[in-house]
């Protein structure tokens, strides 16, 4: 099925993946990074926890996606992208904030598993990003001009190319190590799919093997070779949750891929080589290899290595040899290989051979995680049988092996009952050392491996399924034949390594894959030829070189020896320029080729997800963090932090450390986790500054694992393993834990980082361990820095480079933990001579020489351990001593008495709860240490999951399943979908179609009501509420006597005539030159208010007194609304109009002047307006007296005015002149259009007016 890849602009941004009769469109969602950083912290941690302060919280970029049949969507919008057909979608994937797609372009079949069963090599994907057109292909291809490339002036100035943020991740996938099918699920091998098949069968019309539905079986995929898992996973999770039918129908659409990493071959073999002969077809059999890498625990040679804390290896590779003959025979046999699985490490070197192994956890802290892996190989074959072909005359090896043996011997899958019967063992081991072996007879004699596993390769059996004559489970309505039976299964399997997994790994897999084959032949009493076993080689080869390209660089040793079955000397030759090109690409190329694989599988730190939006998950979310107390807990832990400068003296390994690691004999207060820092661990001579010497860490270790066992074991308390361990030069760093607390720990990480000589020598730096308890990340830092009285601007240099360039594995810093303790020798002095030191320490001054610590200057004034806080110090002064007593230094140096080592710590869940220093002399300093008290959280992930699935089935019942809808995604309204208030007595949330203020299409009303019945709200009040002002907000404003009010209101009343018009106190009517809609009528009864005009009104008035204005004859026409009121300086005053301006006293003593104008809704309105004259006139009264009064007095300057004001007429028409006019008067002869005052220039008018009588104001 033909997949096009087409992109719409406007009004949003979108891709579609089109199919003949499907669309898969997604769409980005611009968010606020506030809101979308809320959501990441609920989905990753627990808010109370969180208390980091520099991680980058990005916001995880917001889409949406539908999936919708093509009928209904409007293909006309879109535009093709790309000119190349896609095979497929790997999925969703962000860099730098941008999100792209990624589909597959470029791919070639190599396998054909079974008919109907074909495997593609992907060769070429294109990322298209979803959120901004600068990556579009056809934008760079446009912006090329041939014409002007090398010539003229502007030869060179051409601006590059943007570069593709996913160049690196392009490379990788299209290298030819990703492999992908349509047909059946690659992730599973044979054995395993038979079983998934069957269910498939029995709930589908479809014959086997061409079940469309089966082509992605997102429900069974297997996530440890699942490569793209990262990016499909979001894509998945959608599928999941559409309905049944719309669901087979992306499925059919073979739009979503699934991609493994690895090999995949298949050899077709010729009737005449095949081990099996048939004629019911003459059709040719086939030979596949399909080798799948895990990406549990992904990484390059260096770079990853040994076991982590859930159990998974580097290297991991599953291989599976399948054999299909046209009589309906499948043959299949798997095998495993992997890192061995401890704790180790391997730094890369230029010299071959002196790549450092370092065992990083003690035997204990090991076997936990050691027996979840081989609980995991038992849980999916079967028995476990390790080949261990590590060298024992190798030191290195040695050492591993040695572990090795001893997490088989105390493996928990051997002590089932009790009993320790070999035959009985799910878990055995088989050492052979292969350079030992092939030493002297040559690689020929690794065949004598077969006589130590035969026994375990005939228990183990193999795979074997033959198609039978019966018809299939469900009704054949397609008229194929018989159905394939599984005859025989593997029960067991084997597990291969040497030290890299490469090359003598696949030479020995080769032979046991050749033994399955020769047992299967000779249960059928057949044979097979040579060329078979050519084709056979040639397949592992091929595999070997593969596998090794993916881990080390190049291709695999030995593999000219695995194809033709013997060395010759230009495969010696290639040998050895393989192993210098692995040389240059583990030291120089690695790095990057990590970083780029950490990106592919999301495991960089900050990385954010793509994020499928839909109302329903939204709300999910939301619910689910609600009620994080239903699935999260936290409970105290207590560590022990202590840092001691050994001077590099050694005679105290055998003293009594109990004083210093033990300080409290509660059995209660002993901590889960103790970490122990050593400085000058040997002394820092110019031959050792540059190398490490762990056999004195190693002492160390042992000294202290004695001391708290040996206290464990009195007051009755369980053993300390050794977590972990690193040492720079004389620095080192060792993790002891509880053995309970074991099982709570995992990703545990080690870094170093040196500050010695600026970064080359590492007699100065750090060395830091950092782990997750639980669901709470703590990191250990302990360092050395530089010395010397004034050199403190070096020391805070040292932090610095230690801060910002100390990194973990996929680019963690320090500062993205929730707890950090950082301690050590720092160096730093007091700035005091010594005599002033020494006489204040007898007068037990500690807090004035505190006030004069160089760190605590330093940290004060930011230049140092920015956000760090340090217990309050009660103890003498740590450095420097005479050995064996407590004097400060008496020697000609006379070095000043400082609290050189320190225990500084950051994180809102530590507690410290002791600081404080033991009395150990054999060394010049005195070992500090801490007690701390750290809240951890603790999730559980599957408490969680099921509270997600009850609150979305409940809330998808309730409002039903929604996805962006195809036709109208112009909004982002379908964020709304299902939304109520979040807190009780506020609206809902509103969008563009839906707004809580507007309610059934009316605006919102006030119901602010006054305080008092004549207040108002200040007009002196600023508008800005929240601008400081003196103002009250309402002002009482007197009102006239009602007698007053009630004889004008009679006077003056205004009443509607029957035909619409309105009729004023002369009987004349009102009517506007055009037809409008009626005026709103608030309530039946009209009312006036009254307000007293200003100086200013009445003054204009005044000037404009003599401007005459015309009045309309009685219409039938209905009344005009009234007209929004002007300000009051533009009024114009006419004769016979309805509104009067009344100035003088009036009738009654203290009335005051009355404007009587048209309100909206009412007949006339009586406003006061007795607002006081304006500062500095003659009326105004000096001792304050009221407003009536003022107005009294104004009123006496003006009593002869009295005005007729009518209201401003309805607009004309724009445009038309006279000529609208007299189309108007011939319509209707008796209505005449009332004119408008002359102005100087009456642009939309005609031009034959005379223009008079006209007068600017001029402000007063």
């Amino acid at each position: 099925m033909s997949i096009r890849i087409l992109l719409r602009d406007q009004p949003n941004r979108a891709i579609a993946l089109v199919t003949s009769t499907h669309a898969l469109i997604f769409r980005h969602s611009p968010s606020t990074v506030a809101a979308d950083a809320d959501r990441v912290r609920s989905l990753t941690s627990l808010p109370s926890i969180q208390s980091r302060t520099s991680i980058d919280l990005q916001s995880p970029p917001r889409c949406m996606v539908a999936f919708t049949d093509l009928d209904s969507v409007d293909i006309d919008d879109y535009r093709t992208v790309s000119p190349l057909p896609v095979r497929g979608t790997l999925g969703l994937i962000t860099i730098n904030s941008y999100v792209f797609l990624c589909v597959v372009t470029g791919s070639t079949k190599v396998a054909t598993v079974r008919p109907g069963e074909t495997v593609e090599k992907i060769l070429g994907v294109e990322f298209h990003c979803l959120n901004s057109a600068d990556f579009d292909i056809h934008a760079l291809n446009n912006d090329f001009d041939p014409y002007a490339a090398d010539y003229g002036q502007n030869a060179g100035r051409r601006e590059a190319p943007m570069e593709h943020p996913c160049t690196e991740l392009q490379k990788l996938l299209g290298n030819g190590s990703f492999y992908y099918s349509t047909d059946f699920d690659l992730t599973n091998r044979l054995q395993d799919r038979s079983v998934f098949a069957k269910y498939s069968m029995i709930m589908s019309d479809f014959p086997p093997r061409s079940t469309p539905a089966s082509t992605f079986d997102a429900d069974h995929l297997d996530d440890s070779y699942l490569w793209n898992s990262y990016m499909i996973k979001p894509l998945v999770k959608f599928r999941s949750q559409l309905l049944a039918h719309k669901r087979e129908a992306l499925d059919a659409s073979r739009i979503l891929t699934s991609a493994i990493r690895g090999f995949v071959l298949t050899m077709t073999i010729p009737i005449s080589s095949s081990p099996i002969q048939t004629t019911k077809t003459g059709l040719p059999s086939t030979l596949t290899l399909v080798s799948r890498l895990s990406c549990r625990r992904a990484g390059t040679r260096f770079n990853s290595r040994g076991i982590d804390d859930d159990g998974n290896v580097a290297n991991s590779v599953e291989s599976e040899t399948i054999y299909w003959s046209p009589s309906g025979l499948c043959f299949s046999y798997a095998q495993v290989r992997g890192s061995v699985p401890v704790f180790w490490e391997q730094a890369p070197g230029l010299i071959p051979g002196q790549q450092k192994i370092t065992i990083t956890r003690s035997k204990e802290g090991t076997q936990p995680a050691f027996d979840k892996h081989f609980q995991d190989l038992e849980q999916a074959y079967g028995a476990i049988h390790v080949i261990n072909l590590l060298s024992e005359s190798k030191p290195g090896e040695a050492e591993l092996t040695a572990l090795y043996r001893h997490g088989v011997r105390h493996s928990s899958l051997n002590q089932v009952g009790g009993k320790h019967l070999q035959d009985h063992q799910l878990l055995q081991e088989t050492e052979f050392d292969f350079h030992a072996e092939t030493k002297e007879n040559g690689y020929e004699a690794a065949s004598m491996i077969r006589h130590l596993i035969e026994h375990s390769a005939d228990g183990f059996a193999y795979y074997l399924a033959e198609e039978s004559d019966d018809p299939p489970i469900s009704s054949d309505k397609h008229g194929h034949g018989g159905r394939s039976v599984v005859v025989l299964q593997q029960e067991g399997v084997f597990r291969t390594n040497c030290l890299d997994c490469l090359d003598r790994t696949n030479l020995i897999q080769t032979i046991i894959s050749q033994m399955a084959i020769e047992s299967f032949l000779s249960h059928r009493s057949e044979r097979a030829r040579s060329d078979f076993w050519m084709r056979h080689s040639s397949l592992w080869a091929d595999n070997g070189d593969a596998l090794s390209r993916i881990y080390a660089g190049t291709g695999a040793l030995k593999s000219s020896f695995t194809r033709s079955g013997k060395m010759s000397f230009a495969g010696a030759i290639a040998d050895a320029r393989k192993s210098a090109t692995r040389l240059y690409i583990n030291n120089f190329a690695d790095k990057n080729r990590q970083n780029t694989m950490d990106i592919l599988l999301g495991r960089l730190v900050g990385q954010a997800p793509v994020y499928l939006y839909d109302p329903i998950n939204e709300y999910v979310n939301a619910e689910v963090n609600k009620r994080s107390a239903d699935y999260s807990s936290s409970k105290t832990i207590k560590l022990w932090v202590g840092s001691f400068n050994l001077n590099g003296r050694t005679n105290g390994i055998e003293e009594d450390l109990s004083a210093w690691l033990c300080p409290r004999s509660d059995p209660d207060q002993q901590p889960d986790i103790v970490a122990v820092g050593f400085q000058e661990i040997v002394e820092l001579s110019p031959q050792q500054i540059m190398n490490s010497d762990p056999s004195r860490k190693q002492d160390w270790e042992k000294a202290v694992k004695k001391t708290l066992n040996s206290h464990a074991r009195k007051i009755g308390s369980e053993n300390y393993v050794l977590l972990r361990s690193g040492q720079l030069v004389g620095a080192a760093l060792c993790i002891f834990v509880r053995a309970s607390a074991l099982r709570d720990i995992k990703n545990v990480e080690g870094s170093v980082k040196k500050t010695g000589l600026s970064g080359m020598a590492g007699n100065k730096g750090a060395v830091a361990i950092r782990m997750d308890y639980a669901n709470t990340q703590i990191c250990f830092v302990t360092a050395h820095l530089a010395a010397g009285f004034a050199n403190y601007d070096e020391r805070n240099k040292d932090y610095h480079t230690i801060h910002h360039g100390l990194r973990f594995q996929r680019d963690r810093s320090i500062d993205d933990h929730d707890a950090v303790i950082f301690f050590g020798d720092f160096n730093y002095r007091i700035g005091m001579s010594a005599e002033r030191v020494k006489s204040l320490l007898n007068a037990g001054q500690l807090e004035m020489l505190y006030e004069n610590d160089q760190l605590n200057i330093q940290m004060v004034a930011g230049l140092t351990f920015p956000h760090y806080s340090e217990a309050r110090i009660t103890f003498m002064p740590t450095y420097k001593f005479d050995l064996g007593n407590d004097r400060y230094d008496t020697s000609e140096k006379a070095r000043i008495p400082a609290w050189t080592d320190r225990i500084l710590r950051k994180g809102n869940n530590l507690r410290q709860t002791e600081y404080a220093i033991a009395p150990l002399r054999f060394s010049d300093h005195r070992p500090v240490y801490g007690l701390f008290d750290c809240t951890v959280s603790i999730i559980d992930e599957s408490i969680r999951e099921a509270l997600s699935r009850r609150i979305f089935e409940k809330r998808r019942a309730e409002i039903g399943g929604t996805v962006v809808n195809a036709r109208t995604d112009d909004t982002d309204d379908e964020d709304l979908i299902g939304y109520d208030s979040i807190e009780p007595g506020l609206p809902p949330a509103s969008s563009d179609r839906k707004k809580w203020w507007l309610e059934n299409s009316q605006p919102a009303r006030s119901t602010v009501k006054a305080p008092m019945r004549n207040s108002i709200p200040n007009p002196n009040r600023p508008s800005n509420p929240w601008k400081y002002t003196e103002e009250p907000d309402w002002v009482t404003v007197p009102r006239t006597n009602s007698n007053r009010s009630e004889s004008y209101q009679s006077s003056a009343s205004v009443s509607t005539s029957s035909s619409g018009g309105r009729t004023t106190a002369n009987n004349r009517i009102v009517a506007g030159s055009r037809k409008l809609p009626p005026p709103f009528v608030a309530s039946p009864a009209r009312k006036e208010i009254s307000i007293e005009p200003s100086r200013a009104l009445t003054q204009s008035l005044q000037r404009q007194n003599s401007v005459s204005s015309t009045t309309s004859q009685t219409s039938n026409s209905k009344t005009a609304p009234p007209v929004g009121k002007k300000p009051s300086h533009l009024v114009v005053a006419k004769t016979g109009s309805s509104v009067h301006i009344v100035s003088s006293a009036g009738e009654n003593e203290g009335s005051r002047g009355v404007v009587k104008v048209p309100v909206r809704g009412r007949s006339m309105a009586e406003v006061q307006t007795s607002f006081p004259p304006p500062p500095g006139s003659g009326s105004e009264s000096t001792d304050g007296t009221a407003n009536s009064s003022r107005s009294a007095s104004y009123h006496d300057q003006n009593r002869s005015i009295r005005t007729q004001v009518p209201p401003p007429p309805p607009p004309q028409p724009r445009r038309g002149g006279v000529t609208a006019r007299k189309a108007v008067a011939a319509d209707n002869a008796e209505e005449i259009a009332p004119a408008l005052p002359a102005r100087p220039m009456d642009l939309l008018g005609d031009d034959n007016h005379d223009i008079k009588g006209w007068e600017a104001l001029k402000p007063l």
